[in-house]
């Protein structure tokens, strides 16, 4: 009977999960928001409509594991020395001075100092996946704020493991705070002795161990050897009297820094995507909502301290560390928030009665509360940072275009390049070989450093801002050329340039041709899609081997590019290959007409094949194929269509079509004869 309820309140949770997380994705918040609603709404502080169980308790813990084992594989040791500075001085400062005041503050209102520790540390970490996504999606990661915010999100993923080690101690200690000082110490030492000893075994067993398992090339063992591998590290620390997340986010943190990161990302991605909304869930079970009411001066306390003071204090922070006040003002408004981790520990502390229920009602709702509003304040940081900082803002910006123009005040008739990594720098190799004139943006401190002790005329500054493309000499520039990967800041620095001048070249590389009509119709004079301009170049170089002339080759590939790539945007697909959303890569099939079909001895114009959003690419005729057929072609019996579609869904119908005119028929469709792809 138990394991009926259980299936039932799984299958009841996953149904309110779905639509309470479409509906949290439509206002643009955070699905966790929409797991925790469901969670406080249909546990036993709601509607009590799912019951507490051990089993569902259980795979909440385990979608903890999943969690922590996730943000162990997103760590990585060389960012972490590349960016050591900030991560260890900023980030370390920030967790600690948070931690302390938050405990400070839950301290006054009666809070025993355990849990007043762990609440206050809850309150210290902010949302990493919140604050990565919104930056990424408004194309700030890449800003002096958003390095800065990293930085400090990178700190804090390191930072949950003392918390994970001292939770389980504290509750080990219960609550006395004289007599077993030694021996906690004494469990710190050990447990961190355990560590460093765990840490060099898995170092050194976990990459032969995937290295043999990748060899006998079974997607199968090689899935479950990797949750063998976080299932064990998540028992191991339980045994030792530790939590489960803290062995899981120590193998991911091991693993990370093996070739096969990417491959065990993917391969996890559907257990702890669905773990982690149960855990989410059932987060949001302890979040009783009737007694808020008695606790809004607390909890609007702690919201206005994290939206507020934690955003404050994280742009002080900042300043020590950069020159821009506008810069820290904006990480400390990005950062603003709680985050996941706060809710791991919040449920750490609960199991382990680190923390009563009532105790965490503040710290839950203020956080829940903090993150729902964060994404709204990220999204107009530099509007609110504008008006609160006012003329300082705006002559930060002005003394940034600055020092930009100084420095290149006497060029003119030179190509900007904005984005100077690979493609960037082998592109200023061949226009300073042809005596072409450069000048590159960038915002990695390091490229910049480097290639300007190179004598490379590069300059860090942010290509987005008209401002800093006048100040770079866009209006005697004679061409721009935008090589940055991500498309969203590829798509503002065309923005920007054609607010300044319309009539410059302005060449855009992309990594493939989803993008190419959209960054045309925002103004690209030319886009170049990689995968398509390297089978451009590969097919010139075959028919160069094959002894066309110059001239020939270079009507080919021109008509192509003319085209905008047309005649390589559709191609066969594998019977599990799907077009990607928003690519405009299409789908080719082929149909042969029998004698008794409905086409036969129609004219294509007559079959309106538009009406499915298909046309005839192509029409082979015995061994004669000819591109493009006439529409007043008179078909017949035995020609083979090629037809090409965006949906491979509306060939069917086609089909349907060319054999009986559209009527409703019983006979089966014709076998499909599919071509290997040819990429």
């Amino acid at each position: 009977m138990e394991e009926h309820d259980l299936l039932r309140s799984i299958l009841l949770l996953l149904v309110m999960s779905v639509g309470a997380v479409a509906a949290f994705r439509t206002l643009r918040l955070p699905p966790i928001l929409g797991y925790l609603v469901v969670g406080a709404a249909m546990g036993m502080n709601g509607a009590e409509f799912i019951p507490e169980s051990e089993g569902l308790a259980f795979m909440g813990e385990v979608g903890m594991v999943f969690l922590l084992f996730a943000i162990g594989l997103e760590f990585s040791m060389k960012q972490f020395m590349a960016m050591r500075n900030t991560i260890i001085g900023l980030g370390g400062l920030q967790v600690v001075i948070s931690t302390l005041s938050g405990m400070a503050l839950l301290s006054y209102f009666g809070a025993s100092w355990q849990s007043a520790l762990v609440a206050g540390g809850a309150m210290a970490m902010s949302s990493t996946a919140i604050v990565v996504k919104q930056l990424n999606d408004q194309a700030e990661m890449r800003a002096p704020h958003g390095q800065s915010a990293l930085g400090i999100l990178l700190f804090q993923d390191i930072a949950v493991v003392p918390f994970l080690v001292v939770i389980p101690l504290l509750a080990a200690s219960g609550g006395n705070e004289i007599g077993n000082t030694s021996e906690f110490l004494f469990k710190v030492s050990s447990y961190a002795l355990l560590f460093f000893v765990t840490l060099l075994v898995g170092h050194y067993t976990l990459r032969p161990l995937f290295q043999y398992i990748a060899r006998a090339e079974s997607l199968e063992l090689f899935n479950i050897t990797v949750l063998l591998v976080a299932l064990t590290a998540a028992w191991i620390t339980q045994s030792l009297g530790l939590s489960l997340a803290l062995g899981a986010f120590l193998a991911g943190m091991l693993l990370s820094e093996t070739e096969y990161k990417h491959q065990i990302e993917s391969e996890i991605r559907p257990f702890r995507d669905i773990l982690m909304g149960l855990f989410f869930i059932t987060v949001g079970t302890k979040l009783d909502l009737g007694v808020l009411s008695s606790l809004w001066l607390p909890v609007l306390l702690l919201v206005l301290g994290l939206t507020i003071g934690k955003g404050l204090l994280i742009g002080l922070l900042t300043r020590l560390f950069s020159k821009s006040n506008s810069s820290s003002l904006r990480t400390g408004l990005v950062l603003g928030q709680g985050g996941e981790f706060g809710f791991a520990l919040l449920a750490l502390a609960l199991n382990n009665n680190v923390m009563s229920s009532g105790e965490a009602q503040t710290t839950l709702a203020a956080i829940v509360i903090s993150m729902a509003i964060s994404p709204l304040i990220i999204r107009y940081n530099e509007r609110i940072t504008t008006v609160l900082l006012a003329d300082t803002y705006t002559h930060q910006q002005f003394k940034d275009a600055a020092e930009v123009s100084e420095a290149v005040n006497e060029v003119q008739d030179h190509v900007i390049l904005c984005g100077y990594r690979r493609m960037g720098q082998n592109i200023a190799h061949f226009l300073q070989e042809q005596g072409v004139s450069y000048l590159a943006l960038d915002l990695d401190p390091s490229i910049v450093e480097k290639t300007w002790e190179a004598g490379d005329p590069v300059h860090y500054a942010d290509a987005t801002r008209p401002e800093i493309l006048i100040a770079a000499g866009l209006l005697r520039a004679r061409m721009v050329v935008i090589t940055v990967v991500d498309i969203e800041v590829a798509k503002r620095i065309i923005e920007a340039i054609r607010l300044k001048r319309e009539d410059i070249p302005v060449l855009v590389r992309t990594r493939d041709e989803r993008h190419l009509e959209a960054l045309e119709r925002l103004g690209a004079t030319s886009v170049l899609p990689e995968t398509l301009e390297a089978t451009l170049m590969i097919t010139q170089r075959i028919v160069e081997q094959l002894g066309f002339s110059p001239d020939e080759v270079f009507q080919m590939t021109e008509k192509i590019r003319t085209d905008s790539y047309r005649s390589l945007h559709s191609y066969y697909h594998g019977d599990q290959e799907k077009p990607q959303q928003g690519n405009k890569a299409a789908f080719l099939h082929t149909f042969t007409l029998q004698d008794n079909d409905f086409g036969v001895g129609k004219r294509i114009s007559e079959l309106k094949l538009e009406r499915f959003a298909v046309n005839i690419k192509a029409l082979r005729r015995g061994d004669i194929r000819g591109e493009q057929p006439s529409p007043d072609i008179l078909l017949q019996s035995g020609d083979v269509l090629v037809l090409e579609g965006g949906k491979s869904d509306s060939f069917r119908e086609v089909e349907n079509a060319l054999k009986t005119g559209g009527k409703t028929t019983k006979t089966s469709a014709t076998p499909v004869i599919t071509v290997p792809d040819s990429n």
